[in-house]
């Protein structure tokens, strides 16, 4: 388990995520399984990279984040323990505590330094659209014109220009299309008029399409909690300042001064940790991303009904197209959603 992924489960202790029914694993069509297993390594190992570098780059900034405020209760626990005096008998380990604060703070400057010369954020992102891009590849296939050679070698740009985050992952994708593309044109030559095929690959993407809805609905339910319980916590943090500020007109003890000021600067910390997870667009976009999903899929059930009874395959076609263009839109919005981030230092 990641860093980012425990302090999660931490925050979210007490709090009743309602469980969801897991979705069947989608089952392709007999005709695509040699293309999706001559993909599957290059899939593999990006989508490994991605993995790797976004738990490297969020444990890095939830880290950053925390660290910051446990080098400000550093900062003043000695003085409330009484160590700064020298007739303390722990006076002589203040310059040990001290450096204590100090190794904390550089550890938040090596963070910061590794995470930038490493490249976690641009490698995060890169790897996630080409391992997202190599998956849907099999999906994509059966909708090209594979009876003549095409000059654009990537699937993607002969069938909509879906942006960006596609054109960045350009090389990588295109030759994994390149490499495929004689596999296509052999094992989809006769495919749409196979009325078997046409079934099972409707029945495929619909398959795919669910687990997708399942997974953004997971994703929001889990982003809404995790807001919700960070702004308790964050609102009980700076409501325990305030009272700490009052009590001072009261009563004079320095564990008063390190309340009102580890309390705040930790409740900063959480609040800029979550800001920069951005967990309420997350959670409102993948919220919103579950219904529109819903439509997709029962446009290409339509589709695949009214393909049984006229032999029409067109709406089929265009109704997968669209879902694809949905599932590009969407990785569109988190790519720009994520991409101006850096790690930050708190």
């Amino acid at each position: 388990m990641a860093l980012h992924q425990a302090i999660q489960r931490v925050l979210l202790i007490g709090v009743h995520l309602e469980p969801l029914a897991r979705t069947p694993t989608p089952s392709p069509p007999a005709a695509l399984m040699p293309l999706i297993e001559a993909i599957a390594p290059c899939h593999r190992a990006f989508d490994e990279r991605a993995i790797d570098y976004g738990h490297r780059y969020r444990s890095g900034f939830w880290a950053i984040y925390l660290l910051s405020a446990i080098a400000v209760l550093f900062a003043v626990l000695p003085l409330a323990l009484g160590w700064d005096s020298p007739g303390h008998r722990l006076h002589s380990y203040a310059a040990l505590w001290a450096s204590c604060e100090v190794l904390v703070i550089g550890t938040v400057f090596a963070i910061y330094w590794w995470g930038h010369s490493r490249r976690w954020h641009g490698w995060w992102l890169k790897a996630r659209t080409t391992a997202e891009l190599t998956w849907y590849l099999p999906m994509l296939a059966p909708l090209l014109d594979l009876t003549t050679p095409a000059a654009e070698a990537n699937w993607y740009l002969r069938v909509f220009d879906p942006g960006q985050p596609v054109r960045a992952a350009d090389d990588e994708v295109a030759a994994q299309c390149a490499r495929s593309e004689p596999l296509a044109r052999k094992l989809l030559v006769n495919a749409w008029s196979d009325p078997e095929f046409i079934t099972g690959y409707a029945r495929w993407t619909i398959e795919i399409l669910e687990q997708q809805r399942h997974y953004h609905r997971c994703v929001a339910t889990r982003q809404h909690a995790l807001l919700q319980r960070v702004h308790q916590v964050t609102t009980g943090l700076f409501g325990l300042t305030g009272l700490g500020a009052l009590a001072h007109l009261a009563v004079h003890s320095i564990w008063l001064s390190v309340i009102t000021t580890f309390f705040p600067a930790l409740g900063a910390s959480l609040h800029g940790a979550i800001a920069q997870s951005e967990a309420h667009r997350l959670g409102t976009t993948s919220e919103g991303l579950v219904g529109r999903l819903e439509g997709a899929i029962d446009r290409v059930r339509a589709a695949t009904r009214a393909s049984a009874s006229g032999g029409e395959v067109a709406p089929l076609k265009v109704s997968i197209r669209h879902a694809i263009a949905l599932i590009l839109e969407e990785h569109k919005d988190w790519y720009l959603l994520v991409q101006p981030h850096r790690l930050r230092l708190a």
